[in-house]
C-alpha cells in the first residue's frame, strides 16, 4: 500500500507544529522530519518536541532527513552518532543521508571507495539501533546516475542500506520509470513533486506520469511512504491541493475499496 506524507523542508519558514498541522489539514499520514531546520543533528529535545507534535497530529514520523554526507569527515560540524541519536529521539524508521559531495563523474576509485566504506560503517551502526540508512538520490552524489547509485549500493553490500528515489527534473517519464524499476531491490520510499523545466507546478498535472511511479512502487512488498515535496510558491493552500492529489492517485494505485477525499 501507498501511504502519503510530506518532506518538512517544504515549509522550512513554519513551526514544527505549523509543519503537522498542515499535513494532518492535509489528510496525509506522515512527515519526513528535516534535520537543517526542524529537527537540527544531535537536537535531542527539538526532535522529542516534533515527535510529539506528530503524534497529536495523528502523523506517523516516515523518516529523519539529515543532512549527513559519506566521506566528509571534519568537514560537517556533526557526526553520525549525532544523527542516529536524534533519529532515535523522533522516533524515525529511517534516516535520509546524501551520497558524498560530488557528482559521480568528479569521484574518482579512492572518494568512492572513503564513500562506500562510510556508508557500510553508518548503515551498520544504525541496523544496531533497528533503523535504515536510504541514500538522497540527488544530483552532484554518487546517486546522481541510476548506475552509479547501483554501484554504491552493491559495493557497500548492507542490507541495512537502502535508498530514496525522486525523479530528475527534465527527464523522461520512460527513463525515470526504468530508473525506478531498477532500483527496486533497494528502493525505500519516494519524494513526490512534479515539475516543468524549472518551474514547480501542481502535483495533479503530473498525475498520469506519477501514476506509473506509483504502480511500480505498489509492486514492492510491504508499505511504501510517498512524500510531498518543493509545493509550488512554498503555499500551504497548494500542499492541500497536491495532497488531494496524491492522496487519490495513492488510494487508486492501491485498491483501496472505499476510499473518499
Amino acid at each position: 500500500m501507498i501511504r502519503t506524507g510530506l518532506v518538512s523542508i517544504t515549509f522550512r519558514s513554519l513551526s514544527p507544529a505549523r509543519v503537522a498541522a498542515l499535513a494532518a489539514e492535509a489528510g496525509l499520514e506522515a512527515i519526513e522530519w528535516g534535520g537543517d531546520i526542524h529537527v537540527p543533528h544531535g537536537d535531542v529535545a527539538a526532535a522529542r518536541e516534533a515527535a510529539r507534535w506528530t503524534r497529536e497530529a495523528g502523523l506517523a514520523v516516515a523518516s529523519y532527513g539529515s543532512y549527513y554526507r559519506l566521506a566528509a569527515g571534519a568537514e560537517q560540524s556533526f557526526d553520525f552518532d549525532d544523527v542516529l541519536s536524534t533519529a532515535l529521539a523522533l522516533g524515525a524508521p529511517s534516516i535520509r543521508v546524501w551520497a558524498g559531495d560530488r557528482g559521480s563523474e568528479g569521484a574518482d576509485d579512492a572518494w568512492r571507495g572513503r564513500a562506500t566504506a562510510d556508508a557500510r560503517r553508518i548503515a551498520e551502526a544504525a541496523a544496531r539501533e533497528g533503523v535504515l540508512v536510504c541514500l538522497e538520490y540527488h544530483a552532484r552524489t554518487l546517486t546522481d546516475t541510476c548506475d552509479s547509485a547501483i554501484r554504491l549500493l552493491r559495493e557497500a553490500d548492507h542490507p541495512n542500506l537502502r535508498t530514496l528515489w525522486q525523479p530528475a527534473v527534465g527527464g523522461s517519464p520512460d527513463r525515470l520509470l526504468e530508473e525506478l524499476r531498477r532500483l527496486a531491490p533497494w528502493l525505500e520510499y519516494v519524494h513526490a513533486y512534479h515539475w516543468e523545466g524549472r518551474e514547480r507546478r501542481p502535483f495533479a498535472e503530473g498525475a498520469e506520469e506519477w501514476r506509473f511511479y506509483l504502480e511500480a512502487l505498489n509492486a514492492l512488498p510491504g508499505d511504501r511512504f510517498a512524500l510531498l515535496e518543493f509545493v509550488r510558491d512554498d503555499a500551504p493552500p497548494q500542499l492541500a491541493d497536491d495532497a488531494k492529489a496524491l492522496r487519490r492517485l495513492a488510494a487508486d494505485v492501491s485498491g483501496q475499496a472505499g476510499y473518499s477525499l
